[in-house]
């Protein structure tokens, strides 16, 4: 097992971070380590509408769904509705540009909003990370 994947097994290391190595070497990884991973294609997508509809449909969220900032929160403090269970989350979010599409509003309320999923797996025991990535 690689050092990467037990690093992505650790619920106390998992948060929000810029991905600072190729995405295959994150996709074996993750696929070694057990974790379910959302690969979200940001490219071409300029706003907030574009980018939690992208979101959406990669995390295969149920039609309660508003698409708005709140229900990115509640879907991804939840994740209830995926079979099976994973034992942790990874999010990438790929070719979105420095600030995902967003307006620099937008784009904080969204950090915080993956560091509080974060933070909230980790009260479940189970890891969950973003990593941001600019290029597809």
């Amino acid at each position: 097992m690689s050092d990467l994947c037990e690093r992505l097994q650790d619920v106390d290391e998992a948060g929000v971070f810029e991905l600072n190595c190729p995405v295959e070497i994150l996709f074996g990884n993750v696929a070694l380590s057990g974790l379910q991973m959302f690969d979200v294609d940001l490219a071409g997508r300029h706003n907030k509408g574009e980018f939690l509809a992208a979101i959406a449909k990669v995390i295969q969220a149920p039609d309660w769904f508003g698409h708005n900032l709140d229900a990115l929160s509640d879907a991804l403090c939840d994740l209830s509705w995926l079979e099976p269970e994973a034992s942790g989350y990874v999010l990438l979010l790929q070719g979105g540009g420095e600030r995902l599409g967003l307006s620099e509003s937008e784009y904080a309320a969204v950090r915080e909003i993956f560091s509080e999923a974060a933070e909230y797996w980790k009260s479940q025991h189970k890891p969950f990370w973003v990593f941001l990535a600019d290029a597809v």
